[in-house]
């Protein structure tokens, strides 16, 4: 009953923590130009904004890992929805730019080391039921992604701008709260059922040596930049080709919601499949009508195409669901999400400015798209290897570990353990 109790509350604290992930971002967003008009900030800043999200992201993957082996996921998870809920309430009583960019950077980087963080925490706790709670967690990105866009302008509308970016906090430090908890009584019940060390002593992998690793971080990069840039860019598309603003912005918000399908459906696909690559291919071919659709005829089904383009990313969940089939260990799970994210995120950041660039400089869009093939052709060549089933573990030599986390793992090899075997 102990045992069930314990899972209980971390189940609770994996879900709420889930839906701070994308709080800051989709708060914003919509309200950026608003934003801008009262406090007075340029164009350009309002780019900045628009990259600091990857940017935090990407600073976080790198260094959440070494935070995680010093203080114990749940101290760092703790501390990160923390950090969110403050960046958030703090940044919507401010009255100048450079406190705004800098407290949105503060819940940025919270939001960062939580993307890194639960997918181990999921590992430690749940590694008997990783598809399912895979699933939870990711459906609770999206959630955040979602909802905060469909009323962060109504609110604003009826409170202002203030509380529609500053009401979010109330998330994040209810998320903390049942991690607190989880702390708490670790402490008063050092012989428990969840007594794991909180630091993780002596060496963990080091995924920047591991095929699996570059691999991995390849095939999260190459659909973080297809994602952001379509993000970004779908608006102005449907508008040269004759579309209004807000059939625009509808069709972002489709494209948003078809990550829910996703969420629910790729974690549970790729957990039962000891080599899932045939769903990276099947991601590919619905970037590439997607793509093809909307670069020669982009009014014909605009529809078809958004939910095509919305499927594509479901390489995101079976990426994150990876980091766990993929590794042995929560500490081989940190140091294999930190740097998927962190490597990918890094990629991705150029994503959107590329893909405008490259508009720019033709006057069209064939070589912006010609950009987002070149990149599925990448996620495929990445997707290849990351779903082959061998674990981060088993590819490293001796040595190639970093003080903090779990033992070296021996030679290298390649061995065919099942990965389908976690998780089902």
């Amino acid at each position: 009953m102990k045992i069930f109790h314990g899972r209980l509350l971390v189940f609770c604290a994996i879900a709420m923590s889930a839906l701070v992930l994308r709080l800051a971002v989709t708060s914003f967003s919509p309200l950026a130009a608003q934003i801008q008009e009262d406090i007075g900030f340029s164009t350009t800043v309002v780019g900045v904004f628009g990259m600091v999200p990857t940017l935090m992201f990407a600073v976080s993957g790198m260094l959440t890992p070494l935070l995680a082996a010093r203080f114990g996921l749940e101290r760092t998870v703790t501390v990160a929805m923390l950090m969110a809920g403050t960046g958030m309430a703090a940044r919507a009583l401010v009255t100048d730019t450079w406190s705004l960019l800098a407290l949105s950077a503060l819940a940025l980087a919270g939001m960062g080391i939580g993307n890194v963080v639960i997918p181990p925490l999921v590992k430690r706790y749940f590694s008997d039921r990783l598809a399912v709670m895979s699933s939870v967690y990711i459906v609770g990105v999206q959630i955040g992604t979602i909802v905060p866009a469909f009323v962060a302008v109504p609110l604003a509308d009826a409170a202002g701008w203030r509380t529609s970016i500053g009401v979010w906090a109330a998330v994040a430090f209810a998320a903390a709260l049942p991690w607190i908890v989880v702390l708490a009584r670790r402490r008063a019940a050092p012989g428990g059922a969840f007594a794991e060390p909180l630091a993780e002593p002596g060496r963990r992998p080091s995924a920047w040596r591991s095929p699996v690793g570059w691999a991995m971080a390849l095939m999260f990069g190459m659909t973080s930049t297809i994602t952001y840039a379509m993000f970004t860019w779908i608006p102005a598309i449907l508008a040269d080709a004759g579309a209004s603003a807000a059939f625009g912005g509808t069709m972002v918000g489709l494209f948003s919601m078809m990550g829910l399908v996703a969420a629910f459906g790729a974690p549970t696909l790729c957990a039962r499949m000891a080599n899932p690559f045939p769903l990276v291919v099947a991601c590919a071919v619905c970037f590439v009508l997607a793509f093809a659709g909307l670069l020669w005829a982009p009014m014909s089904a605009p529809v078809l195409w958004i939910v095509l383009l919305g499927l594509g990313p479901s390489t995101f969940p079976m990426a994150l669901t990876l980091i766990n089939l993929r590794t042995r260990t929560h500490a081989g799970s940190s140091s294999l999400s930190g740097f998927t994210q962190g490597v990918g995120y890094l990629v991705a950041s150029a994503g959107p400015l590329v893909f405008g660039v490259l508009h720019d400089a033709s006057g069209n869009w064939w070589w912006s798209f010609g950009y987002l093939f070149a990149c599925v052709a990448v996620l495929l060549a990445a997707g290849s290897q990351a779903c082959r089933p061998r674990m981060l573990e088993d590819t490293l030599r001796s040595g190639d570990t970093l003080p903090g986390g779990g033992a070296p793992a021996g030679r290298y090899t390649e061995t065919q353990t099942g990965a389908s075997s976690h998780g089902r």
